[in-house]
C-alpha cells in the first residue's frame, strides 16, 4: 500500500484484535473470504435502484450479485422477500418505520435500559424524534419480559407497530405472544433479531416467522459477516413498501462490495460447521455466565439462553461499570459497560457489564477456556482493580490468545504478541 499511514493503522488494528480477548456480544471476526469480497472491485460500481430496475448502465454483474444475495437470504431465513441493501441495523429499522408508519404514529418497543436498542425509539435517536414511542420492559423480580404488561401498554396506547427484539436481553423471546398482542391492537409486528440471527437460522432460538410482519438483522454480530443489514418479510405488499423506503426513501446507491460480503456470509451460514459454531457459542456463554453466578454476582434474569448476559457489578463491589470496564481492558479483556433494568446510576457510569461468547467462539475457545476467563474476570473485579492482579491475569490472557490467532495468514510474517500494548507498538514503529 502506498499510503503508509493507513497501512500502519490497519496493521495496528490487526495487532489490537489479536492481543485482546473480545467479549463484546455485538462484535465478531469476519472470515478472510468475507473481507476479500467486501474490499473487492464491486466497490467501484454505482447501482442506484434494484436488479433489473437500475438508473445506470453497466449493472449486469451487480444485478447477478444482488440477486444471488437475495436468494441466499430468502433460503437461509425461509422467507419470500429480502432487501439486502440496508447499510446498518439502525438505517434498516428507520426504513421499516418509514415503510409502515407516518411521522407521529405510535410505536411500542423495549426500554433501552431494560435491553432495547437506540433505533427502537430512544429519545436521542431520530426514531424517537419522528414517532410517538411507548416502552415496555422486564418484570422487576424475574428481569424477563412481562408479556402481560406489554399487552396492557398496547391496549392503552394502541400502537401501529410493535418492536420485539433487543441488544441486551439474555432470554428467549416469545414471538407468538407478541403476535397475539399485535393482532389484538391491530399493529404490525417487527422482529429485530440482529443479536440472535445465527441462533434463529440454526433452530437454536424460536423463529420470528411466521409471526412477524417484518424481520431485520445485521450481518456482523453472531452471524459474523459483512457489516450491514437485511430486511425480510413474507408479505408482498409490505415488501414493496420496504424496497421503496430503503431506496429512494433513505439511501442512494447501495454498497455492492458489502452486498458481496453479505452473500459470502450467507454462503458460510449454509455450511455444516456453522451450526457447530452456534452450539459452541451457547455452551461457552453459559460456562462464562455460571462463573459469575458461582461467585455471587447478580446476573440479570438469573442466567442466559443465548450468546450474551449482563452482570450487575455495582451491587457487589460498589464501583460503576465504566471503572470495571477499564480494569478488564488493562488485562486485555474487552466487555462493555451497560445499564441494567431499573438502573440507579447514569448511562455513562452504569451498574452493568455486558459480555458474550461470539468472537471468542469464532477464535476457537472452548468451554474450559471460558470457565477460566470467568474466574479471571471475577478475580480482577473482586480485587477492585488491583494492579498486580490485573498484570497477572493479562499474562494468562495473552498466553491463551496466542494459541488461538484470528488471522494466521495475516500475522505469518510477524508476531503481534511481541507487543502487548499499542502504545509500545507506536514507540517501536
Amino acid at each position: 500500500m502506498k499510503d503508509k499511514e493507513v497501512e500502519l493503522l490497519i496493521k495496528k488494528e490487526l495487532i489490537r484484535e489479536e492481543i485482546y480477548l473480545d467479549l463484546i456480544p455485538s462484535e465478531n471476526y469476519a472470515s478472510q473470504d468475507v473481507l476479500d469480497a467486501s474490499g473487492s472491485v464491486f466497490t467501484n460500481k454505482y447501482a442506484e435502484g434494484y436488479p433489473k430496475k437500475r438508473y445506470y448502465p453497466g449493472v449486469e454483474v451487480v444485478d447477478e450479485l444482488e440477486e444471488l444475495c437475495i436468494e441466499r437470504a430468502k433460503k437461509v431465513f425461509n422467507c419470500n422477500f429480502a432487501n439486502v441493501q440496508a447499510l446498518s441495523g439502525s438505517t434498516a429499522n428507520l426504513a421499516i418505520y418509514l415503510a409502515l408508519l407516518r411521522p407521529g404514529d405510535r410505536i411500542v418497543s423495549m426500554n433501552l435500559n431494560h435491553g432495547g436498542h437506540l433505533s427502537h425509539g430512544a429519545h436521542v435517536s431520530v426514531t424517537g424524534k419522528f414517532y410517538n414511542i411507548f416502552h415496555y420492559g422486564v418484570d422487576e423480580k424475574t428481569e424477563m419480559i412481562d408479556y402481560d404488561k406489554v399487552k396492557e401498554i398496547c391496549l392503552i396506547t394502541k400502537p401501529k407497530l410493535i418492536v420485539a427484539g433487543a441488544s441486551n436481553y439474555s432470554r428467549k423471546i416469545n414471538w407468538k405472544k407478541f403476535k397475539a398482542i399485535a393482532d389484538l391492537v391491530g399493529a404490525y409486528l417487527v422482529a429485530d433479531i440482529s443479536h440472535i440471527s445465527a441462533l434463529v437460522v440454526t433452530n437454536l432460538h424460536p423463529n420470528p416467522f411466521p409471526y412477524a410482519d417484518v424481520v431485520m438483522t445485521t450481518m456482523q454480530k453472531q452471524i459474523r459477516g459483512a457489516r450491514g443489514a437485511i430486511i425480510l418479510s413474507n408479505n408482498e405488499e409490505i415488501a414493496k413498501k420496504i424496497d421503496n423506503a430503503v431506496f429512494p426513501g433513505i439511501q442512494g446507491g447501495p454498497q455492492e462490495n458489502i452486498i458481496a460480503g453479505k452473500a459470502v456470509t450467507l454462503f458460510e451460514v449454509m455450511q455444516p460447521f456453522f451450526k457447530t459454531y452456534c452450539k459452541n457459542m451457547l455452551a461457552n456463554n453459559k460456562a462464562l455466565c455460571d462463573e459469575f453466578i458461582k461467585a455471587g454476582y447478580h446476573v440479570i434474569s438469573g442466567g442466559t439462553d443465548n450468546h450474551l448476559f449482563c452482570v450487575d457489578v455495582f451491587s457487589k463491589v460498589k464501583y460503576t461499570s465504566d471503572i470495571v470496564e477499564k480494569w478488564l481492558q488493562d488485562a486485555h479483556i474487552l466487555a462493555n459497560k451497560n445499564t441494567i433494568p431499573f438502573e440507579k446510576n447514569s448511562p455513562r457510569t452504569p451498574s452493568g457489564i455486558r459480555m458474550g461468547s461470539p468472537a471468542g467462539t469464532t477464535r476457537g475457545l472452548k468451554v474450559e477456556d471460558f470457565q477460566n476467563i470467568g474466574k479471571w474476570m471475577v478475580k480482577i473485579i473482586n480485587s477492585k482493580g488491583d494492579e498486580k492482579v490485573i498484570n497477572e491475569i493479562k499474562v494468562k490472557v495473552l498466553e491463551l490468545l496466542k494459541k488461538h490467532p484470528i488471522y494466521k495468514d495475516k500475522i505469518s510474517n510477524f508476531d503481534p504478541f511481541e507487543i502487548d500494548s499499542l502504545n509500545e507498538y507506536d514507540a517501536k514503529k
